[in-house]
């Protein structure tokens, strides 16, 4: 081994210890950083006292060059000549000098600047005024070249002073009426220093020198060294800006206007100065002014709101917008970029709620379409905009505002579960925080409330429908481009996410209103898709906006004569232009061929399975998979058509077929049914949430309105999942754990095969998913069954004793506390009439007459609870007069609990409700359109009040509605002060939807949220939302009105004696088959109290269909003679058994049969 003292070393000079080589070297490796530590901050001190020392001195050499200025100017002032010169060398220079020294390094204006700056800006500005070129400062720009680059430098100093003082006018500070006179100071300097028509000494042949330099000087003010943007964004902000854009700010002093008209003044005149030809440097410039101009000023919290409303049309001209929509679009992800770390500490709550891209926007359309400074509804754009670069500009903004504010709301969500998961913040500070909120929201959506009128659009459209004859610049060309139907899409896309994003309360409504009541507009929208999704199908003849009326917007014809002229030609070619955009093909090739020359008159479809005809091919990749200009078209139609559907009634959709035909509808029943579907199927990313929210919505209401009045084939609605249903049983599975895990505000959470159950069951037949609600239920007692609810020791079965005659009230008061805890089985134990106890044990059997009875009773229309509506098929309805019976809301809710039990239990109760009670339970708010189901009479005359040509006064209504109970009429008012309230023709819309959604939601919401309750113990809501009203009611009370003999025949039991090949047995299905359809029917009831067969087959019949064999004998010779038996069947309605003679002869039986099945006995007739 090596000798360990071979790697040590002895330190010279010291004792004879030894220490390692690396310790050594460790050693003096910090020494050395100690060392060169201690340079640094020897070096660093020194730099600070040179920092402090210069500081120090200059400060002291700036307060006295600002005395011995003061002594100077009093004493120049006193008699002696002020010439241009003088004021250079011993005003300007070393005012500039101390004044930078002294208030603009510190950022901040003491009192003793505000005095000498007011002395050298009065001097300056009385020496402007003066037509003598040797007092006059401003000769010096015309002078020697010497003075000309001394006075540019000077005056560009001068300005950024300005700019400061500018930025420091603030009138909450302390002092502020002598900064806002000193600002007026500084901005009469300016203005009058960057026009030449304000100096007084210029001669004619020194006009284009001085222009040149006043040209120079706009420049360097349009530049980002001037501060003059950010210098006037601070003091815009500075002024009061309105909680609403319909109230105006108050009107502002003299001095407060005289600066704000100058800071405008200043903040335009750049973009004159810019404005040269297009090939030259010049161009650069503009784009400059521009981008400083749209970042600084554009993005200003209620920009038009702050300032006086005679400044207004300055700021919309065209010189102005169009160059900032030019560079908008050319230097986008620049200018995207630098409205981020725009500084507005002091301003943070408006740009915290509302990024600056959010502000540019708003301002922008108050811009160029007119605003509250017009009047209350400006009605049209800016003559001389163009409104194919502001749709561009607004579409570039709105998209970003939009990523913005999704990204937002998803970082809100993930705070919120955070919090929820730790500690909860203060409640004062959160509210506190939401009004703020709130407010900034709604006067934002206020200043876009222009979007939301009808000019808006059919402007758009003229322009559209009119600009194909004219002839673009080249700069047009390259800049701005043309006015596309796809854009206008998008604009109004965009603009319906962001009022849902930003107000979700009221959401996107005022926006439909627009779009859905614009005329025509719909029509052709689907114009445009049928074309792209339906190749094969062809409109002859159709016009795109012909129908479309400037008569509801703005009243102005003056585009109407081109609109007029150049429809015909332009028509067909513009759908050409929308078809390869939205496909991504060249228009090369085209030319100026009509798209209607070569297109057949008919509708073509080849003959092929009818459900690939209903499966659109296009829209089969789902949101994620289709274009992003094909899924701006759709989220538009969707969103504008559901909410046109809400108030299209049956005698407009079906009779009068508006706007759609109902060929056309099917077509659009198909597109969203294929789309939603596949859209489920996959993955939807956030870009695809908006399309699928309004598509999930419009194919609802088209689906529960086919559900109504079908006008639909069946196999529309299941074409999308024909070839890839999953099995029942792993579809209920992948359900329930998807619907344990999903958020209840998130209906779009769940992204696969489990939300296709719940939001698209139509797309399974409905055999499949009355085997899914089975399944469902046979999972829970599954679950039931390990939770040990059914084999623990609380699990014994329910015992009731039940009274004959009082069947309703006894199994109230047992059962209606024990909520979920009926599922257990029930026992039953009845007592006669004459109050004695029935013999007999409960099997199931007396469970399923229980319920059979007490539903018997407890629905019958004289019972109080429950009453029939007016149609023929007399369906359940919540008796109104129920609230006035001693517990009837407990005993609806009761009953909501009995009907639960007998689906839990798959047993039939033969009773129907009306469709729209049972879309009350089903969670679906319920429309005008429905009234008809309800109550005809009312529905017909609101349709002859919404139809009335004359006078609807003349018909003396109001808005209230009477109701009668127990002989005393009761008045309700639809709305506060109804009864005071005229029904005229101006609010019969009103009224007809306000007696529509009290009839329909508000009379039956009371006795529909009990019976819910009571019915969600036992059933789970998203097992019911399998189902549509009519469905439900087939759930509940069975199939058809006929029953399948021969499904019957393989699943009967045979008891007593009996057996398939008895000859009595063979009689009786020889003699059934024989029926009609409603003595088959009335045979089921008389022995299972149900007249309709279980959904799915007599297998699921509980208990099995039983024929029991009553044995009845007799004498060889009565038989000889061709007697035959006498006695008749009898049934056991408790145990679906039929106890059947031994019958010889099928007439006799076919007679005994029918004898007793019409005679709605049972026990009694054995």
């Amino acid at each position: 081994m090596d000798d360990p003292r071979k790697h040590q070393v002895s330190l010279r000079g010291a004792s004879a210890k030894e220490i390692t080589r690396d310790a050594l070297l460790e050693k003096v490796s910090q020494e050395r950083e100690l060392r060169q530590y201690a340079r640094r901050a020897t070096a660093a001190a020194l730099f600070l006292q040179r920092v402090w020392r210069r500081y120090r001195v200059t400060k002291t050499v700036a307060v006295e060059l600002r005395e011995e200025w003061e002594k100077c100017v009093k004493q120049q002032q006193a008699g002696l000549v002020i010439t241009a010169i003088w004021i250079s060398s011993h005003v300007v220079r070393p005012f500039s000098f101390f004044i930078t020294c002294l208030s603009i390094r510190k950022r901040r204006i003491e009192a003793a600047e505000v005095s000498s700056m007011k002395c050298c800006f009065q001097m300056l500005l009385d020496s402007l005024n003066s037509t003598d070129s040797r007092k006059n400062f401003c000769t010096l720009a015309i002078g020697t070249v010497e003075e000309r680059r001394m006075w540019s430098y000077q005056m560009r100093r001068l300005i950024s002073i300005c700019m400061f003082v500018l930025s420091e006018c603030d009138k909450s500070r302390s002092g502020s009426q002598d900064i806002v006179a000193l600002t007026s100071l500084a901005m009469r300097l300016v203005v009058v220093l960057t026009d030449v028509k304000g100096w007084k000494s210029v001669d004619e042949h020194d006009c284009q020198i001085a222009d040149t330099a006043v040209k120079d000087l706009v420049r360097f003010m349009g530049g980002g060294e001037s501060g003059l943007y950010l210098s006037i964004r601070t003091y815009i902000n500075t002024l009061d800006a309105p909680c609403s854009s319909r109230t105006r700010i108050s009107v502002q002093t003299d001095e407060r206007f005289l600066i704000t008209a100058s800071t405008i003044t200043l903040a335009l005149r750049p973009f004159h100065v810019s404005k040269v030809d297009v090939n030259s440097l010049g161009l650069l410039d503009a784009h400059n002014v521009a981008e400083k101009y749209f970042v600084f000023l554009l993005t200003i919290p209620w920009l038009t709101q702050r300032l006086p409303a005679v400044l207004i049309p300055a700021m919309r001209h065209k010189s102005i917008l169009q160059p900032c929509f030019q560079t908008l679009l050319i230097l986008k992800e620049k200018i995207l970029k630098e409205m981020l770390p725009v500084d507005q500490s002091k301003f943070h709550d408006s740009l915290k709620f509302i990024p600056p891209v959010g502000w540019a926007l708003a301002n922008i359309i108050c811009l160029a379409t007119g605003g509250e400074y017009d009047s209350v509804d400006p009605g049209g754009f800016h003559q001389e905009l163009d409104c194919a670069s502001y749709i561009h500009a607004v579409n570039t903004l709105a998209e970003n505002l939009l990523s913005r504010l999704e990204s937002v709301v998803q970082e809100s969500q993930d705070l919120q579960s955070n919090v929820e998961t730790s500690e909860k913040p203060s409640s004062m500070v959160s509210c506190e925080s939401e009004m703020t909120h709130g407010s900034i929201k709604l006067s934002f959506l206020d200043m876009l409330r222009p979007v939301s009128h009808q000019w808006h659009l059919t402007d758009l459209l003229t322009i559209v429908n009119t600009q194909g004859s004219e002839t673009m610049t080249p700069e047009r060309q390259e800049y701005s481009g043309k006015l596309e139907l796809l854009d206008i899409v998008h604009f109004y896309s965009f603009m319906l996410r962001m009022f849902s994003y930003l107000n979700p309360r009221v959401g996107s409504l005022p926006v439909l209103n627009m779009l859905s009541f614009t005329p025509g507009f719909l029509v052709s929208l689907w114009g445009a898709l049928e074309t792209y999704l339906f190749p094969r199908i062809v409109c002859s003849g159709h016009k795109p906006y012909d129908n479309i009326s400037k008569t509801s917007g703005s009243g102005k014809d003056e585009n109407s004569g081109k609109r007029k002229t150049h429809g015909n030609n332009d028509g067909g070619k513009k759908w050409v232009s929308v078809l390869h955009k939205i496909t991504g093909k060249s228009q090369s090739g085209i030319g100026h061929t009509d798209l209607r020359a070569n297109q057949p008159k008919t509708r073509l479809i080849d003959k092929e399975d009818s459900s690939d005809v209903w499966d659109v091919e296009p829209v089969r990749p789902g949101p994620q998979g289709i274009s992003r200009d094909m899924s701006c078209m759709l989220h538009l139609f969707c969103a504008s058509y559901s909410h046109l559907l809400l108030i299209l009634d049956d005698i407009e959709f079906y009779e009068k077929q508006v706007p759609f035909t109902l060929e056309q509808q099917r077509r659009i029943a198909s597109v969203l049914n294929t789309l939603v579907y596949n859209g489920f199927s996959q993955s939807i990313g956030q870009e695809g949430r908006p399309l699928m929210e309004s598509a999930v919505r419009c194919l609802h209401l088209i689906y529960e309105r086919d559900c109504r009045h079908q006008f639909c084939p069946p196999v529309l609605w299941l074409s999308p999942a024909r070839k890839n249903r999953p099995p029942i049983a792993v579809a209920a599975r992948t359900h329930e754990v998807l619907s344990a895990n999903q958020r209840s505000d998130d209906p779009l959470a769940m992204q696969s095969m489990g939300s296709v159950i719940t939001t698209t069951p139509h797309v399974f037949p409905f055999e499949e998913r009355v085997e899914m609600f089975r399944e469902f239920i046979k999972m829970d007692k599954a679950s039931r069954i390990m939770a040990g609810e059914v084999a623990g020791p609380s699990s014994r079965s329910v015992d009731i004793v039940v009274r004959r005659g009082h069947i309703v009230e006894d199994g109230f008061r047992q059962l209606n506390s024990l909520g979920s805890r009926l599922k257990s089985s029930i026992h039953v134990s009845f007592v006669s009439e004459c109050g004695l106890p029935e013999a007999g044990l409960d099997y199931g059997g007396l469970s399923k007459e229980f319920l059979t009875d007490i539903s018997k009773a407890a629905f019958a229309p004289e019972y109080g609870l429950f009453s029939q509506t007016s149609t023929s098929a007399r369906l359940l309805i919540p008796n109104p007069s129920a609230r006035y019976l001693e517990n009837g809301i407990q005993m609806i809710e009761f009953l909501g609990r009995v009907v639960g039990k007998a689906l839990y239990e798959g047993i039939l109760l033969d009773y129907s409700f009306s469709h729209v009670f049972v879309h009350k339970l089903l969670g679906r708010y319920s429309f005008l359109d429905e009234l008809s189901t309800l109550d005809p009479e009312i529905y017909r005359n609101l349709m002859y009040v919404k139809h009335y040509d004359g006078d609807v006064e003349e018909l003396c209504l109001d808005f209230t509605v009477t109701e009668e109970s127990f002989g005393k009429r009761h008045v309700i008012e639809l709305k506060p002060g109804g009864k005071d309230v005229t029904v005229t023709s101006k609010n019969k819309m009103q009224y007809i939807h306000a007696i529509a959604d009290y009839k329909l939601n508000r009379q039956m919401f009371l006795f529909s949220n009990a019976f819910y309750r009571g019915l969600i113990d036992l059933i789970s809501p998203s097992w019911l939302k399998l189902f549509n009203a009519g469905e439900f009611n087939q759930l509940l009370s069975g199939g058809n009105h006929d029953i399948d003999v021969d499904d019957l025949r393989k699943n009967t039991r045979y008891t007593g004696g009996y057996s398939e090949g008895n000859r009595t047995i063979r009689i009786f299905w020889e003699v059934i088959s024989g029926f009609e359809p409603t003595e088959r029917c009335m045979l089921l009831k008389f022995v299972t109290s149900c007249s309709r067969a279980p959904l799915l087959g007599f297998k699921h019949l509980q208990p099995t269909f039983t024929i029991h064999k009553v044995a009845c004998d007799i004498p060889l010779w009565a038989t000889m003679r061709g007697q035959d038996v006498e006695r008749l069947p009898s049934a056991s309605t408790c145990y679906n058994t039929l106890k059947l003679p031994t019958y010889k002869r099928p007439s006799t039986l076919r007679e005994k049969l029918l004898y007793a099945i019409s005679s709605n006995a049972g026990f009694e007739l054995s």
